[in-house]
């Protein structure tokens, strides 16, 4: 075996103590490729017909999958949105909601925009679909639902991959406007939608307001992507996030505004680094 991360070991034989998690329980190793019985050698492809955007909602309020628009795709890989949980990080002992710019704020060198409109420019060259799949909590934010069913996450990414989902029909969803597929082979259509796993469903569209508002204010430290991608390009990417009803914005620059009114109000980005703002670990 190659090297192994976050790991106690004897000093003296150098055996390595998989049950010790005195460092952290998140452990990685390496090994060559070809210990893998069904490989692909050389380890090359072709590209790729579907791009999955993971994330671990911690509110319970996103559905399991979500087929996204081109600006959605871009808007979303931008937030990076989904939950540091216990194992991963140092402290964290329940789930807690991170955003971190194209899910590896901390690499990244370039306006998370450019990122973005780069993606968009292989999706479009090559006939790529974009999906949202949500592995964290249905029936109940962390502590009152339940994770989504791992049989279930696996039977979405089969009918991703078999074309199944792209001939599914579509419902939208409130604020993300999203499009769930209203039947999965393997998934219990309820499990499809989040609001239905949900007793009170006040407070299922209070909990998804508020969710969007996080988005929103997350998306203030972007706007001033236009002198990356352009005005054209900036507007396309901001159009594919989350739409409150009026009066319920956390706060008006959070809004759809004229993009040099915010340029002249938000910070700008120094030699084209990642902007303010962005997460300070890796959203795995």
């Amino acid at each position: 075996m190659g090297p192994a991360e976050n790991v106690q070991f004897d000093p003296v034989t150098r055996e390595v103590d998989y049950d010790d998690g005195s460092v952290t329980e998140n452990t990685r190793a390496s090994y060559p490729i070809h210990y893998i019985r069904n490989a692909k050698i050389p380890c090359i492809g072709g590209h790729p017909r579907n791009i999955i955007l993971l994330c671990c909602d911690a509110f319970g309020v996103l559905p399991p999958v979500s087929k996204l628009t081109m600006e959605q795709a871009m808007y979303h890989f931008i937030s990076g949105y989904t939950a540091k949980v216990a194992g991963t990080e140092d402290g964290i002992t329940e789930p807690e909601a991170t955003f971190s710019a194209c899910f590896g704020g901390a690499f990244l060198m370039w306006h998370p925009m450019k990122y973005a409109a780069m993606l968009a420019e292989k999706m479009q060259q090559h006939g790529t679909h974009a999906w949202l799949v949500n592995t964290g909590w249905t029936g109940g934010k962390y502590g009152v639902g339940q994770r989504m069913s791992i049989a279930h996450t696996r039977a979405i990414i089969d009918a991703i991959h078999s074309g199944e989902l792209e001939a599914a029909e579509y419902t939208e969803t409130p604020i993300f406007h999203l499009k769930v597929p209203s039947s999965c082979t393997g998934v219990p259509p309820a499990a499809l939608h989040p609001e239905a796993a949900w007793t009170d469903k006040a407070e299922f569209s209070a909990t998804l307001a508020k969710l969007g508002r996080m988005f929103l204010k997350n998306f203030e430290h972007f706007h001033d992507g236009d002198a990356f991608v352009g005005e054209a390009m900036c507007s396309r990417i901001m159009s594919g996030g989350p739409l409150l009803p009026p009066g319920e914005e956390a706060e008006p620059a959070a809004a759809a505004v004229d993009m040099k009114t915010l340029k002249q109000q938000q910070p700008q980005v120094a030699n084209g680094s990642a902007c303010n703002g962005c997460a300070a670990t890796s959203a795995c």
